[in-house]
């Protein structure tokens, strides 16, 4: 009551400072088994990149080069609301199982495709899996781990994704050298397996039913999948009529989900304020980010004429990230949501901005400067994220943190 109506901290519910119901060596098992699969969906988005000079020797198929990266990114960024919305119905840990099993069973089919059309097709499959896992763990973890606990284990997430992504390419070069480029694919299943098994066992959750039939919102899910999928695949490829197809479905998912009892994303709660403007700041903060995190590496290279400091360049930023994550967890208290959220996007375009005007100078320059990009994004987007949980209702928090990182 002492701060003014439109803080983000006073939006936040009493109950979300309570103590988890899990047992600790039973909440830190589960939590083991969901940044395996996180490490395991990052790993296998960049990991690819290296192995298919390789994939393209032995099943041809040159034309189709970009698909398996293109169609993973595309089925797994497109279903990662479905999934989140299908785990308030159904709940969490099952939906987890479920889109790691499927992850899986593309990476086995992925491991024994014999032509590039059926590589492709398992690719598709596999990022299907794979859009379930960042939703239902970060949305498994806002349910495990009081608001205090969670930028710890959020910042743990974000370097486990990080090094990961980094790890990817090189990892990919070494077994398709070494070994056969099948094993970029086959790998994950050592690795998967026993992260199914620690989930299933540790993750511990009390699904409350609803009373009466469980509807579920077909039509909005398909008219959100094919929109987003034109929109994607037309920017991708510049295609603007698919762009305009993609943005006309969207519109008609959109009056499909108002109208609909238990729409697909909760649109009553993404009409409140907080969630409103964590979802527009996490779209636009997220689209300058990734922009940095593409190109960046490509313009060391260019620099440097290495393809390692092309991968390194990134190390300052992901470690900025991680660190303001953590350091968000002692200025909670002090400074509340609202203020962190602003500080990190007071950072970013000032960080930008000298990079523009210092675009020519020495490489350790930009890595100082790719440092402070990734503080300005650890402020801004995990407490924005610690927001937006903490004021949706647990019967909406799948739907809407899915919401937010899609």
């Amino acid at each position: 009551s002492r701060h003014r109506p439109h803080e983000i901290r006073s939006k936040i519910p009493a109950v979300s400072l309570s103590a988890p119901s899990a047992a600790r060596p039973t909440r830190l098992w589960a939590t083991t088994g969901l940044v395996l699969g996180v490490f395991l969906a990052a790993l296998e988005s960049s990991v690819v990149a290296t192995a298919m000079p390789s994939v393209i020797r032995d099943l041809g198929g040159q034309h189709l080069y970009a698909l398996p990266f293109a169609v993973f990114l595309l089925t797994s960024t497109v279903s990662s609301p479905l999934w989140g919305r299908a785990s308030d119905l159904f709940g969490r840990k099952r939906l987890y199982l479920a889109g790691v099993t499927i992850f899986l069973l593309g990476s086995a089919l992925c491991g024994a495709a014999n032509s590039m059309a059926f590589l492709v097709a398992a690719r598709a499959l596999q990022g299907l899996g794979a859009g379930a896992v960042m939703p239902l763990t970060l949305t498994s973890v806002g349910e495990m781990y009081t608001l205090q606990e969670r930028p710890r284990v959020q910042a743990f997430i974000s370097g486990v994704w990080g090094v990961s992504a980094l790890l990817g390419p090189l990892l990919g070069g070494v077994l398709a050298e070494h070994a056969s480029w099948r094993w970029v694919f086959l790998v994950n299943l050592p690795f998967g397996i026993p992260a199914m098994l620690i989930v299933w066992k540790y993750l511990q959750e009390t699904v409350q039913r609803k009373a009466g039939r469980v509807v579920i919102d077909w039509m909005g899910a398909l008219l959100f999948m094919l929109g987003s999928g034109l929109l994607v695949w037309g920017l991708s490829l510049s295609v603007w009529w698919q762009v305009g197809a993609g943005l006309g479905v969207l519109l008609a998912a959109v009056a499909v989900e108002l109208r609909h009892p238990a729409p697909l994303l909760p649109m009553k709660a993404l009409a409140q304020r907080l969630p409103n403007v964590g979802l527009w700041n996490n779209m636009l903060g997220g689209a300058a980010y990734f922009g940095v995190i593409a190109y960046l590496p490509l313009y060391a290279q260019n620099v440097s004429g290495s393809a390692t400091a092309g991968g390194l360049i990134l190390t300052p930023m992901l470690l900025g990230w991680v660190l303001a994550s953590i350091i968000c967890t002692r200025l909670m208290k002090v400074m509340g949501l609202t203020r962190q959220t602003q500080l990190g996007f007071v950072v970013l375009p000032v960080v930008f901005a000298l990079m523009a005007v210092f675009a020519h100078a020495p490489l350790i320059v930009i890595s100082v400067l790719g440092f402070f990009v990734g503080v300005g994004m650890g402020f801004a987007m995990v407490s924005l994220l610690l927001a937006v949980q903490a004021a949706s209702p647990r019967e909406e928090l799948g739907a809407t943190t899915s919401a937010m990182l899609f």
